[in-house]
């Protein structure tokens, strides 16, 4: 099976570079979208970022063979709930969210039942809005899809299919396993650069020009990830919360072993956690998950 018509729930970075890699990739297929900022919608169709966009979220599903929900993870539910009247009931309902347990358990309550198969494109940038998409975003990323027990081998083909043709590399995974994994990748380092960055906000001695004016340093890199949209990153902590508190734990004690060595000058132990941690930022790059240029190969979309 193939799907021939999309509608897009949230018309953000994620909803809006899903839109334009259908454009680019599957011109056969017939797009609509829908936002709950009237803003965005108009935005949306300046930038053609659907082929439809309409100003309900109940008219933009109604004829649809997919649905992906491009919402932070906290309003997955109702999102769902807004579209289940108007669903069609042979409809594929999917998401992009972060966390995928929560997802999971919010969209097939309010979808008892229709077919939901939630996934993850582990792809984006710090920008968010209408206007932060574009149609590589998914070119050479991992998606991956969380099914539910049960699901349909047909339709979990089929959503894999769609995101290999918009460039992305699929893995199906449980989610409980997702989450952990992602809980270590991307949660936890978001947390820290929210950290940093607070933490020289808050410092009294460093003044708000120095910080700028030196972020040619590591901390340059720390504030790109902190720029993240604040509303998404509340909803990821909160809802993967018990992954990310185990890895927030575990990081932690490493933390602190490091900081027993600095204080008794244990140069070896230093040495051989940072000669370890740099070959996994060669296997990232071997894998084709970024490259070695100085500007860490982010290009000016920041992807």
């Amino acid at each position: 099976m193939a799907f021939d018509r999309i509608a897009i729930i949230g018309l953000g970075l994620l909803g809006g570079s899903i839109g334009l890699a259908v454009h680019d990739h599957l011109p056969g297929t017939m797009t609509t979208g829908y936002d709950a900022d009237p803003a965005t919608r108009a935005r949306a169709r300046e930038r053609g970022l659907v082929q439809t966009v309409f100003d309900s979220a109940a008219d933009a599903v109604r004829n649809a063979q997919l649905v992906i929900l491009c919402v932070p993870v906290g309003a997955m539910g109702a999102a769902a709930a807004e579209i289940a009247p108007a669903l069609p009931a042979d409809a594929v309902v999917s998401d992009v969210g972060s966390s995928k347990q929560s997802v999971a358990r919010a969209l097939a309550a309010a979808l008892p039942a229709n077919a939901v198969i939630p996934a993850h494109p582990v792809a984006g940038t710090e920008r968010s809005g209408p206007d932060a998409g574009f149609a590589s975003l998914f070119q050479q990323r991992w998606c991956i899809v969380t099914p539910p027990d049960g699901a349909d081998p047909a339709k979990v083909a089929a959503l894999s299919a769609f995101w290999e043709a918009l460039g992305a590399q699929v893995e199906v995974m449980d989610p409980a396993h997702h989450d952990l994994v992602l809980a270590v990748t991307s949660h936890l380092p978001h947390l820290i650069a929210y950290t940093i960055v607070g933490t020289a906000d808050d410092l009294e001695g460093v003044t708000q020009s120095e910080v700028i004016k030196y972020s040619a340093g590591g901390f340059r890199d720390f504030t790109r990830i902190a720029a993240s949209d604040p509303t998404m990153w509340r909803d990821v902590f909160l809802s993967n919360k018990d992954a990310v508190l185990d890895m927030l734990q575990r990081f932690t004690e490493d933390l602190t072993a490091l900081q027993r060595a600095i204080r008794v000058g244990d140069g070896d132990k230093l040495f051989d956690h940072f000669a370890r941690t740099r070959d996994i930022r060669r296997s990232i790059i071997e894998e084709g998950q970024d490259d070695a240029r100085p500007d860490f190969g982010r290009s000016d979309h920041g992807s």
